[in-house]
């Protein structure tokens, strides 16, 4: 499918609407399942509510490729809680009924899709206000069916690129990408890190130069001073770890604690309190 099949999504216009010279938006990962099996689309309310331009859903797998250990972790209480791709999939649309406005991607493995059906996990997304779909173990060499599907419903697939990824496979990535493009800030799996590395930058402004698609960086972010460096190499940053573990902290209040999180790390906690 041609870049201009793409699908326009909720993503476009939440990024169109993003002053240029703004921060990059917050982009909130959630283990759907954790820390309560129904604590997916009171999270989304909240990272709404707290001003972030996105979220990302991570559905628990039992065999991860690309997560490090909190996520591993979250993924296996959510497991044992009873999540499953569909139940992830019905918060989503539970959160669209209760109001929710900003995008939200979904991310997942190839394993579970195949299981539930390509077309049907393309169908079911759509209906229930999914606007991406992050495939960390599908290569672009053999995306072309799952993208033809999700495309054919309005849902964009948001390739994932690194810092190894060579000059002349990011430019394929990049004309099929849709959605934003995910940017691995690290070489290895997720978790937080003190700092945001040179190669990380590098590769956030290579991709600029491939494509007018917004650039979301993550993997290791994990402070409000992560968000500063950031300013004019992303549009958008996704931190997942730092806010999981600071829900586990206070899984009984995961709402609050979250919000907390978000407000701190775009700087508003102060304004909030105050």
């Amino acid at each position: 499918m041609s870049p201009a099949q793409a699908p326009v999504t909720r993503f476009d216009a939440a990024f169109a609407a993003r002053e240029a010279d703004a921060p990059p938006g917050l982009i909130p990962y959630f283990t759907a399942g954790y820390p309560h099996l129904d604590s997916t689309a009171d999270l989304l309310m909240a990272a709404q509510r707290t001003g972030c331009i996105a979220v990302e859903v991570g559905i628990p797998f039992s065999d991860p490729l690309a997560d490090g250990p909190t996520i591993q972790r979250t993924g296996q209480v959510a497991l044992g809680n009873g999540m499953t791709l569909a139940h992830a999939i019905s918060q989503v649309l539970t959160a669209r009924g209760r109001g929710l406005t900003i995008p939200v991607a979904v991310m997942t493995y190839v394993n579970p899709m195949l299981s539930f059906g390509v077309d049907a996990f393309a169908r079911d997304a759509a209906e229930a206000g999914v606007d991406g779909v992050i495939l960390p173990d599908l290569p672009l060499d053999e995306a072309a069916g799952a993208r033809a599907a999700m495309h054919a419903t309005g849902v964009a697939v948001i390739p994932l690129v690194a810092p190894t990824t060579t000059s002349e496979r990011l430019a394929r990535i990049c004309a099929a990408a849709s959605g934003f493009v995910y940017c691995v800030g690290v070489t290895g799996v997720t978790g937080a890190r003190r700092t945001i590395s040179d190669a990380a930058i590098a590769l956030l402004d290579s991709v600029g130069r491939c494509t007018p698609l917004p650039r979301a960086l993550g993997f290791g972010l994990s402070t409000p001073e992560h968000l500063v460096a950031l300013r004019g190499h992303a549009e958008a940053a996704v931190v997942g770890s730092a806010l999981l573990d600071g829900i586990a902290a206070e899984p009984d209040n995961a709402v609050a604690g979250a919000e907390r999180f978000l407000r701190t790390m775009m700087g508003t906690e102060a304004a909030h309190k105050a």
